[in-house]
C-alpha cells in the first residue's frame, strides 16, 4: 500500500546570501506544483550564522517530508549542502540535481563563509548509497565555479554533466529567472519512473 509519505517531492536549496525567493526557485516551484508536487524551499541562515551546523538544523525541521521519493535540488552552496546531508543522514533520497555547485575549497570571495560545508575530505560511498541518481548541472563560463569542477564532481558520483554554454553562475544576474533545462532534466527522469 502506498501512502501519502511516500508521494514524491522536492526540496530546493538555495546558495550564499540566498533566499528562497530569489533566480529560478519560484518559476520552478511554481512549475513543480502545477504538476501536483509539494515543493518545499526552506530558508537558511546566510550570510550571518552559515555553517553547516545551522544549515542542518534547519532541514532537519523537514526530516518526516525526506524520503525515498525526495527530490533534492540545489544551486551553489545547496550543492555541498545537500552532499554533505547524504553523508550525515540514515536516509535514502530518489535523485538530488547539483547546480553551479562544488565539493572542495574555492579561492574566491566566500572561502571563509564555505568551510564547514567543504573543508574535508567527504564520504562518498555512503552518498552514493543514499541517492539513487545524481544530475550535475554546469556553466561553461561560472565566474564563481570553474566547469572543471563540475566535471570532477560528475566523476566523483558517476553522473552525467549537463553543460549551460553562456550560463554565468546560472542565477538571476546571468538571465535565469526561469530554467526550462532544470524542468527538461526533471520530467526526463520522471517519465523514466
Amino acid at each position: 500500500m502506498i501512502g501519502l509519505e511516500n508521494k514524491m517531492n522536492f526540496f530546493i536549496i538555495h546558495g550564499i546570501y540566498g533566499h528562497p525567493g530569489e533566480n529560478w526557485f519560484p518559476w520552478l516551484k511554481n512549475e513543480l506544483e502545477k504538476k501536483g508536487f509539494e515543493v518545499i524551499v526552506p530558508k537558511f541562515p546566510t550570510p550571518l550564522d552559515q555553517t553547516l551546523e545551522s544549515w542542518l538544523r534547519i532541514i532537519s525541521k523537514y526530516d518526516d517530508k525526506i524520503n525515498e521519493q525526495t527530490v533534492m535540488i540545489g544551486h551553489s552552496l545547496g550543492v555541498p549542502f545537500i552532499i554533505n546531508y547524504l553523508e550525515q543522514s540514515n536516509k535514502k533520497i530518489n535523485s538530488a540535481f547539483l547546480v553551479a555547485g562544488y565539493h572542495k575549497m574555492i579561492e574566491n570571495e566566500f572561502k571563509e563563509l564555505n568551510k564547514t560545508f567543504v573543508g574535508k575530505e567527504f564520504d562518498w560511498e555512503k552518498i552514493k548509497s543514499n541517492c539513487g541518481k545524481f544530475y550535475v548541472v554546469a556553466s561553461d563560463n561560472d565566474p564563481y565555479i570553474s566547469l572543471e569542477i563540475n566535471q570532477e564532481l560528475a566523476k566523483i558520483l558517476d553522473s552525467d554533466i549537463t553543460i549551460i554554454h553562456n550560463g554565468g553562475h546560472l542565477n538571476k544576474k546571468a538571465g535565469f529567472t526561469e530554467f526550462p533545462k532544470i524542468l527538461e532534466l526533471i520530467n526526463a527522469m520522471l517519465s523514466i519512473k
